[in-house]
């Protein structure tokens, strides 16, 4: 519930930081991961200093870092078998 109280920019950097955490635990560089995905070095340089990248670059770095699932589910609605599941999953 707390992510409800971070603005957009805060969540984009939180996203980048953990971007460069795993990128770093796959020990890349962010001239291999920019290779690799087919993205400017600039353009991953940003995104982990500011945050900032566009949607498809992002979700072309979470494919070569085995994140690309995230994505995949982001606006699916959910099947719900009862209200209680809707109550219980709005509690959470």
């Amino acid at each position: 519930m707390l992510n409800n109280l971070k603005f957009p920019k805060e969540i984009a950097k939180d996203v980048a930081i953990q971007e460069k955490k795993k990128r770093k635990m796959r020990k890349l560089t962010q001239a291999e991961l920019s290779e690799r995905a087919g993205i400017s070095l600039a353009s991953l340089k940003r995104f982990e200093q500011k945050g900032e990248i566009s949607f498809v670059s992002l979700i072309k770095i979470a494919d070569i870092l085995g994140e690309k699932g995230a994505f995949e589910d982001l606006f699916k609605s959910k099947g719900y078998q009862s209200i209680q599941e809707v109550i219980d999953e709005r509690n959470q």
